[in-house]
């Protein structure tokens, strides 16, 4: 299984980013897939997630309103679209994934799905 994630950077705040996430050697069929993000000496924090049949989506408050999980079922790939970034939204962000549907009722969760990818940075400057 592999998880490539792509798209981070360095933006102001106010600006805007894309994620991106591969996934390979796995079906990408009814599972959950998410985003969680760390920064150091700090927890793991779901960001978001989606149950890839149903397109149900969940987010942390932290970024309701602010950030959009999507994904491609064609492509095997999963998005996350962040707007109105904030410099507390500076972090590595991760893709992660796994095939208990159970886990995909909570964003806290996230972090701990069995897959997750090697990570994209993303910094956000006042």
């Amino acid at each position: 299984v592999q998880l490539v994630e792509s798209g981070g950077g360095s933006v102001q705040a106010g600006g805007s980013l894309r994620l991106s996430c591969v996934v390979s050697g796995y079906t990408y069929s009814s599972i959950c897939m998410g985003w969680f993000r760390q920064t150091p000496g700090k927890e793991r924090e779901g960001v978001a997630g989606i149950y890839t049949s149903s397109s149900a989506t969940i987010y942390a408050d932290s970024v309701k309103g602010r950030f959009t999980i999507s994904q491609d079922v064609a492509k095997n790939t999963l998005y996350l679209h962040m707007n109105s970034l904030k410099p507390e939204d500076s972090a590595m962000y991760y893709c992660a994934a796994d095939s208990r549907s159970q886990l995909c009722t909570s964003v806290y969760n996230v972090p701990y799905y069995s897959y997750s990818g090697q990570g994209t940075q993303v910094t956000v400057s006042s």
